[in-house]
């Protein structure tokens, strides 16, 4: 694939942003008191790190770009932790893909990094 024109071309946004069609999926199957609580939370990790790459992938500079792929990182961690604590709870009967997917896109972001602070 060429050079990434759009945010979108980005095959870990891809990724990132199915992953969260995926955690608002699951999140529907959460009891209605973690609404504000586990649920919010999962969301908004969640939706954090595609919002990274994508505002990382506008910023000129070396290190803007790696701040915030680096967010989007943390947050994904974040995110893996969640996965965690819904099965750990009940509310997720088997959250292995969640967390196999979750850390594809986490060595996604570290490539991804790495070729951002090869570039000269």
């Amino acid at each position: 694939m060429g050079k990434a024109e759009r945010f979108q071309d980005l095959e870990v946004w891809q990724c990132a942003h199915k992953l969260v069609l995926e955690v608002y999926r699951v999140c529907r199957m959460f009891p209605d008191e973690e609404r504000y609580g586990l649920t919010s939370q999962l969301q908004r990790a969640a939706v954090s790190v595609p919002a990274n790459i994508a505002e990382g992938f506008k910023r000129l500079g070396k290190g803007d770009k790696v701040r915030f792929y680096n967010i989007a990182e943390t947050s994904l961690e974040e995110v893996k932790y969640y996965f965690i604590l819904a099965k750990d709870l009940g509310y997720l009967d088997n959250n292995q893909q969640l967390l196999d997917d979750a850390e594809t896109i986490s060595r996604m972001l570290f490539r991804l990094i790495q070729s951002v602070n090869q570039r000269q």
